[in-house]
């Protein structure tokens, strides 16, 4: 008879367990492609020179100020971009793999500047740099917008807001955001100290790292681009 139920349970459970599973795995592989695809372009290393640039001679505490006003800022500009992203894309007709193809040129150009150890010039161009170093306070603009919440940066954030159907993976995108921004903090804050751990070749081979799987990302964005119009199969994709 327990031999009986036990296989009446399997019966009604199984498929259910089963579900759970891959909605969990789900859950988990979009989680990290947010986090990945969201830190490569912020890419808080790559904006430590400039960051020491604009901050020479201001006092640490004034600098820590600076690197926790251009986190916020990073943090709510990418935000608010996922939180609208669905209403942006019905307001101008955007459809998905229209967006998908974009967001990846995008990022395959930025990724090439990362490779070359560089930052891209839709982040950061030595006018915004030199601009700053005479502001006050240039913790939103430029170091808050575009050095860390560039065009790139927004373009993955909308990508994955278009690919993200449930409440649960635009949690993770926010969380994901979240993460980018306190992390970026921490580079920012500690900017002295990471260029001495790292080196300026170091941080050259990380920003390196982080470009080639960046332009990895912005192959797997075309392709699902011109999957989803049904150009390549989707086998191929696969």
């Amino acid at each position: 008879m327990q031999g009986w139920i036990g296989v009446a349970m399997i019966a009604v459970y199984g498929p259910a367990s089963s579900a759970l599973h891959e909605l969990h795995s789900t859950y988990v592989r979009f989680s990290v492609l947010a986090l990945s695809s969201i830190f490569f372009l912020v890419d808080p290393f790559a904006a430590i020179p400039a960051f020491l640039s604009i901050t020479a001679g201001v006092e640490t505490e004034r600098r820590k100020r600076m690197a926790r006003k251009a986190s916020l800022t990073c943090f709510i500009v990418l935000s608010s971009f996922a939180l609208a992203g669905r209403l942006i894309f019905r307001m101008f007709g955007i459809t998905l793999p229209a967006f998908e193809i974009a967001g990846g040129l995008i990022l395959l150009l930025i990724g090439i500047d990362m490779l070359e150890a560089k930052r891209s010039p839709t982040q950061e161009s030595s006018d915004d740099t030199e601009e700053a170093a005479a502001k006050e306070d240039a913790g939103i603009v430029p170091l808050g917008i575009p050095m860390l919440a560039g065009p790139g940066a927004i373009s993955s954030v909308m990508v994955l807001v278009a690919q993200a159907p449930s409440k649960w993976q635009m949690m993770a995108i926010l969380i994901a955001i979240a993460i980018t921004a306190f992390a970026s903090y921490g580079v920012l804050s500690g900017a002295d100290r990471v260029r001495k751990v790292l080196g300026e070749t170091g941080i050259r081979i990380l920003v390196r790292i982080m470009g080639l799987l960046l332009v990895a990302l912005a192959i797997q964005f075309f392709v699902n681009g011109l999957t989803d119009l049904g150009v390549i199969a989707r086998q191929v994709a696969e």
